[in-house]
């Protein structure tokens, strides 16, 4: 028994949960265990992703503490429990583990435990209560009563939750000071693992909210390492969360969806399903930026659905549909007007959040006096604070409304500075939306060819992003300014399509045909983004997408075939997809491309049969090398081209 203990003891402190996990429960064939080493059970279980048996051993620890009448222990581990149902959304369990906690303390000298309630009361203050001055005040309070207990855990997360309070309050420096403070203590680790997570999570959220994204970026990658060296996960898909949201900000969209998408699946293992919502924001925003609406309806109603109110995104998707007053309505509803807020109670990063969207979209609906309202206020916040991050948007904003007033000279040197700040923070899509209307300025001006050479710039960034609206509204720009693309750009063009859809529709119900659309469009399009591809437009059942590289969009399309047979095989069903790509020059015009090469391509597309990669001789010289097998070349004769193409079946299974 004693080796067993102690050897599930040195394997805990050790973080070796499966060795300590192993002994503990040989230990306990002999005898039972005490409550504090039920709880290092508990623990082990959960870091292991034995998240039900983790629960399950939290209330034996909890049984065992009351029956041996130590209360105020019983009532940390009802706040445990309180905390790991409210995290999996089980309300009515988490207010009734919290209940039982405040019963057992109610009376009871104080203690350890009184300081983990109020740290959980502050926590609850901020997320569900939006009381920011009350959860200051609890916040002082829980810090006495741990300093008077030494209980090194809740100081340290009251400590970053203080930070958190100070820096959306306007403290931005005490708060970034208290958060330093917090952070070194989960560093050097005096605080549990649980705590350290939660402290590295309130650092990064305050880095990131201010616009201090490097140092956002550092703590995320220490705090991953810290994570990796203790075999913690869980936790790591809310990093996952933070640095799809840093990468989203930077232009690496495909990288941000596909970290945001497995955030999702490891939060959902864990039961965190808090951080899911966070998660599909961040997709909804990619997806809004790439110009797909109804992926970015789904994201942000996902969401909404766990729980994160999906703002600016959802106003902006409304302001995009071309219903700017609906766009006004939903932007209003999360944004309560200076009046109605307590100053105390203001959370100046979260307008600040909001607040450009509000700018933009009052100005799509004519309304320049909500328009100015917002940009002062805007304008308030960002002189609070030392971060071009925040001064950036308010500059954006004024010029924008500067140029709607006509104050044409003023505009282009406000637009001017802030395309520059974006670009210093690293911030294309940003930037090139600033230059965007520093062009409308200068052409205002009169300046046509400087307007042209900002819509250019622009025009490129939009391009390497694939940011679809915002290349159709700058190609627009340019039309109009007679500036036709003369450009002739060599792309690999991939066509994709269902097979027999019609039957199918006729087979499965409308219902069921538009369930199955969503996933294969959403499934596609995941595809094209690892791979880098473009998607230019979808074509019915099937999609239209460029590539720069022969050899990525063939990659692609192969992982596309795959994908649809491990579907069909593990859920019974996916749609046959068939798929041909050729290389060829063509002419961009917005954000399609036109010319015989894409004719070509959309040939070869039709000519393939379901399952299959067709690909023409251009494409897989272009290639190069290739570890597919690939079939004997066959001519096609396609309609509308004089010679005949050589194609061959690219190998995938």
């Amino acid at each position: 028994m004693l080796d067993s203990l102690s050897s599930g003891r040195e394997a805990f402190a050790r973080f070796a949960w499966a060795d300590a996990l192993a002994a503990f429960s040989e230990a306990e064939r002999v005898e039972p265990l005490e409550a504090a080493d039920l709880l290092r059970v508990a623990a082990a279980s959960w870091w292991a992703g034995e998240i039900d048996a983790a629960v399950d051993v939290f209330e034996r620890a909890y049984s065992r503490f009351l029956e041996t009448g130590r209360r105020a222990e019983a009532a940390i581990v009802a706040i445990r429990l309180a905390e790991l149902a409210l995290r999996r959304f089980s309300e009515a369990v988490g207010r009734g583990w919290l209940a039982r906690a405040e019963r057992l303390l109610d009376g009871e000298p104080e203690s350890a435990g009184h300081a983990w309630l109020l740290g959980v009361r502050v926590m609850l203050a901020i997320i569900q209560k939006g009381d920011i001055a009350g959860a200051a005040e609890l916040a002082e309070r829980g810090l006495e009563v741990a300093r008077r207990h030494g209980v090194v855990d809740v100081e340290s997360l009251l400590l970053a939750l203080k930070g958190q309070i100070l820096v959306r309050q306007g403290h931005w420096a005490e708060g970034m000071a208290t958060l330093d403070e917090a952070s070194a203590a989960a560093a050097v680790g005096q605080a549990d693992p649980k705590t350290s997570c939660d402290v590295y999570c309130q650092t990064i959220s305050a880095c990131s909210a201010v616009g201090d994204y490097r140092r956002a970026a550092e703590w995320v990658d220490e705090a991953d390492r810290w994570m990796q060296r203790r075999a913690i996960n869980g936790y790591r898909g809310v990093c996952r969360v933070h640095r799809a949201e840093l990468k989203r900000l930077r232009g690496d969209w495909a990288e941000a969806e596909s970290e945001a998408r497995q955030a999702c699946e490891e939060l959902r293992d864990w039961r965190m399903l808090d951080g899911i919502g966070f998660a599909n924001y961040q997709v909804g925003e990619v997806r809004l930026g790439m110009g797909d609406l109804p992926g970015a309806e789904e994201a942000f109603a996902k969401a909404a659905e766990y729980g994160r109110a999906p703002q600016p995104g959802l106003a902006l998707l409304f302001l995009a549909r071309g219903n700017a007053r609906q766009a006004a309505q939903s932007i209003a509803q999360v944004l309560p007007t200076e009046r109605e807020q307590p100053l105390e109670n203001r959370d100046l990063l979260e307008r600040s959040r909001l607040l450009p969207a509000q700018v933009e979209i009052a100005l799509a609906d004519d309304d320049l006096a909500t328009a100015q309202a917002a940009a002062d206020e805007l304008a308030d916040i960002a002189a609070r604070y030392d971060s071009d991050a925040l001064r950036a948007p308010a500059l954006t904003a004024r010029g924008a409304i500067q140029l709607e007033e006509g104050e044409i000279d003023a505009a282009i040197k406000t637009l001017d500075r802030s395309w520059r700040l974006w670009q210093d923070l690293e911030v294309p899509y940003e930037s090139a939306r600033g230059r965007t209307l520093l062009g409308r300025a200068r052409a205002a001006a009169g300046d046509d060819l400087t307007a042209a050479m900002e819509w250019r710039a622009a025009r490129s960034t939009f391009e390497r992003l694939g940011a679809m609206r915002d290349l159709r509204r700058v190609s627009a720009l340019l039309d109009r300014g007679g500036e036709v693309d003369q450009r002739r750009l060599t792309k690999t063009f991939l066509f994709s399509d269902i097979v027999t859809s019609t039957d199918l529709v006729r087979l499965i119900g409308d219902e069921a045909w538009n369930e199955l659309i969503a996933w294969h469009n959403r499934t596609l399009r995941e595809v094209f983004a690892e791979h880098d591809g473009v998607e230019v437009r979808q074509t019915g059942d099937g999609f239209f997408v460029s590539f720069e590289s022969a050899a990525k969009a063939i990659s692609c399309a192969v992982a596309i075939q795959r994908g649809l047979k491990i579907h069909r095989h593990e859920h019974g069903f996916a749609p046959q997809v068939r798929i041909g790509l050729h290389t060829a020059e063509a002419s961009p015009h917005g954000v399609d491309y036109a010319g015989h090469g894409v004719h070509v391509a959309a040939r070869v597309g039709a000519e393939a049969k379901g399952d299959e990669v067709v690909a023409s001789t251009a494409t897989l010289e272009a290639a190069g090398h290739l570890d597919h097998v690939l079939s004997e070349p066959r001519s096609l004769t396609l309609k509308g081209v004089a010679e005949p193409l050589e194609v061959r079946v690219v190998g995938w299974d």
